[in-house]
């Protein structure tokens, strides 16, 4: 098992868990269809965040990406595993090998916009929440979420 930089070849398997993490939590193919453009990774987002996957047994299980967004702060934009591998101690793999590298890079401070079902996932590695806002779907809130780093 390994966590690598992805690659522009690595769009379609992203966009794939993108999707089918998104779908598990319940969402309708109607709204999942709506959300068809967020949930599609390209080549170029690749090079434009930084993107690491998660390799267990050469197959691509999960992903992060984020971006550098001001003065040591990064983004957490993405954090995604297959349905079939989740509740399994790889999003915590994930989150944590992104908290590590941004520790490397002297940021202070990582923020997010979670999926209100994932709130709970990000509280466990010190997340708080200091705001949220309605999504494009009415009465759906998305928690803003901030990790000061040490």
């Amino acid at each position: 098992m390994r966590i690598e930089k992805a690659k522009r070849g690595d769009s379609a398997i992203l966009s794939d868990i993108t999707y089918k993490g998104k779908a598990f939590w319940g969402y309708s193919p109607e709204q999942l269809e709506r959300w068809k453009n967020e949930l599609t990774i390209s080549p170029d987002y690749i090079e434009k965040y930084e993107t690491y996957k998660l390799v267990l047994s050469e197959q691509t299980i999960g992903y992060y990406s984020f971006l550098y967004i001001e003065n040591e702060t990064i983004k957490l934009y993405n954090i995604f595993l297959l349905p079939e591998y989740m509740g399994k101690g790889y999003g915590r793999m994930l989150m944590q090998d992104c908290i590590d590298r941004s520790k490397l890079s002297r940021t202070k401070k990582i923020i997010l916009d979670a999926e209100p079902n994932a709130e709970k996932f990000y509280e466990k590695f010190g997340f708080e929440t200091f705001n949220q806002f309605e999504s494009g779907v009415k009465g759906r809130f998305l928690p803003q979420m901030a990790l000061y780093l040490k």
